[in-house]
């Protein structure tokens, strides 16, 4: 198996690990949160982070992956910073209609875009940027109702956005630049993210449910929630650095309203939540969005595949030439032209 073929297989693999392990874990903390009264969610995604942390400690210890510490201070930045747009989040769905936070998740995709393009000059074409819209216009259709606006709400949401979309680029960019894995960067941001939403945790969700997280009665059907929730929440954590590192910060979006459309599938059929054909015209419009983005994406990196091997075999030509030609018996040195240094890395992962 060639290396271009085990990474297409390894992205595979984090793509589908990422929409299980979230769809589960949605299902999981819908029944926590409607059926058992446990609102408390912002808390909740820190024990979720400290139960990662000691998966992967203990993963460390069986010699799983290998610890690569980097750049201490790139470390900490990263992790408060994922911590506080998970806050963030909470604080937007909290202030806002459902519909408004549902426009604060689709802003991100093109938000993301708009950064790449401004400070990484990363080029995104016509055919991908079509298979958004669509991918776009099909989720807004499916899950945005209400649209009601006020300043605080507006605010947050857009801090949201912002925040989000600088620490998906940020998981990606740190991995290539510091030459990391997913594991080993979850690994070192999650104490810094985990402490972020343990401090700020039983305040904000003191703030938005008006009830002390340390208050509740934790009942032996709510405590096995949260123990599933969290062993869950490892998977996710897990896919959501491998997909991002292995992709791009917009492929993850893409995957994200993929998981939306599957859990208000899921939610029809298993919990028979309420449905509409609106909601069905629009997972439908999200889909092709998603097959197209899929498609075109797909094709795109072909082509690069493709432009990179010729060029690798046109390197492997000049190189080839024979230096020395002989003619009548005599040696006559052939001119030559040095080819220009290639990197096959770079260009098959740019």
């Amino acid at each position: 198996m060639s290396e271009n073929e085990r990474f297409q297989l390894g992205t595979v693999g984090a793509l589908s690990l990422s929409v299980v392990s979230s769809v589960s874990i949605v299902i999981c903390n819908k029944a926590l949160i409607s059926t058992l009264g446990f609102t408390f969610a912002t808390t909740l995604t820190s024990w979720h982070l400290l139960v990662t942390f000691c998966s992967l400690h203990v993963a460390l210890w069986m010699k799983l992956f290998e610890h690569k510490p980097f750049d201490a201070r790139a470390v900490m930045g990263f992790g408060i910073l994922n911590g506080i747009s998970i806050g963030l989040l909470n604080l937007s769905l909290g202030f806002n209609s459902v519909g408004f936070y549902q426009m604060t998740k689709l802003a991100i995709i093109p938000c993301t875009v708009l950064l790449e393009t401004l400070f990484f000059r990363k080029k995104f074409s016509k055919t991908i940027q079509f298979s958004l819209a669509i991918l776009l216009v099909g989720v807004g259709i499916a899950t945005v109702t209400d649209l009601q606006l006020n300043m605080l709400g507006s605010v947050l949401s857009l801090l949201a956005v912002v925040t989000t979309c600088v620490a998906q680029i940020m998981t990606n960019t740190i991995q290539k630049r510091f030459k990391v894995s997913s594991t080993q960067l979850l690994y070192q941001s999650c104490p810094y993210q985990a402490l972020t939403l343990f401090i700020s945790g039983p305040f904000l969700d003191g703030l938005l449910t008006n009830q002390n997280v340390f208050a509740f009665k934790y009942t032996p059907q709510v405590l096995v929630f949260i123990v599933l929730s969290c062993l869950i929440s490892v998977s996710v954590n897990f896919s959501t650095f491998l997909v991002i590192g292995k992709t791009s910060p917009v492929t993850y979006q893409v995957l994200g309203h993929l998981k939306t459309c599957l859990v208000l599938a899921f939610g029809y059929v298993l919990l028979r939540d309420p449905f509409s054909w609106r909601n069905i015209f629009g997972i439908l419009i999200a889909l092709v969005g998603m097959i197209l983005y899929s498609y075109y994406c797909t094709h795109e990196s072909q082509q690069k595949a493709n432009e990179a091997a010729a060029q690798l075999s046109q390197a492997k030509e000049t190189e080839s030439d024979p230096l020395i030609n002989v003619e009548n018996g005599a040696a006559v040195v052939a001119d030559t032209v040095v080819p220009p240094v290639w990197s096959s890395n770079k260009d098959l992962h740019a």
